[in-house]
């Protein structure tokens, strides 16, 4: 239904699938690890190569830079703007450099649409797989994935977080107590001594007198 913006956790073709009980990210651990690091591998290249680009960006995009031509008002460099920028200096002698700059991006570019491309493919032959293994599980299978791999995976995830939790507490505690009696207790007990002499003798000059 278009009126749900509620996030669906599988889309096949046009219909949106919400999946409360058998999260998909549990079929896809047990069954299809392999062909899921496979799209997480491109990701990383993806990632890296944005990375790259960001970095001739930062190097070319001043006011002077090699890349400044094509950057848009948002702060973003397109495809086309690059490609009409190449044909526009096409034959430039004085733009060797900046011809340089741009079909490297470019390049980066091309090879970014490329790897989205096969992200896209990959996740939607993915999410078909997925959804035809629902109807292949057993209740043996169903079991596995809801006790073991839901259930008791977030039970030991929780208890771990809340034993980080105490032992962080109680390592500042120790800490705290640590720094509070750093002191020895003879050298306390000195201090105690030459502290009250002080009170005294400040008591005795305010007219203060004790038997």
């Amino acid at each position: 239904n278009k009126k749900i913006k509620e996030k669906p956790d599988l889309t096949i073709g046009k219909l949106k699938y919400k999946a409360d009980l058998i999260p998909p990210s549990l079929i896809v651990a047990r069954y299809f690890a392999k062909e899921q690091k496979q799209i997480d591998d491109l990701s990383a290249e993806i990632e890296s190569l944005a990375q790259q680009m960001e970095a001739l960006k930062e190097e070319h995009g001043g006011e002077e830079g090699l890349l400044y031509e094509v950057i848009d008002e948002k702060g973003k460099i397109g495809k086309n703007a690059v490609a009409q920028r190449l044909k526009d200096i096409k034959g430039d002698a004085d733009a060797t450099d900046e011809r340089k700059a741009l079909e490297e991006y470019f390049a980066l570019l091309e090879k970014e649409a490329e790897l989205n491309k096969k992200v896209k493919e990959a996740q939607k032959k993915l999410d078909e797989t997925v959804a035809a293994q629902y109807t292949k599980l057993s209740v043996e299978e169903i079991k596995t994935l809801v006790i073991d791999d839901k259930w008791l995976t977030t039970l030991a995830t929780d208890m771990d977080s809340q034993i980080k939790n105490i032992a962080f507490q109680l390592a500042n505690r120790i800490k705290e107590l640590a720094e509070r009696y750093t002191a020895p207790l003879p050298e306390l007990a000195d201090d105690v001594v030459t502290l009250s002499g002080k009170v005294n003798a400040h008591l005795k000059k305010m007219g203060f007198t004790w038997k």
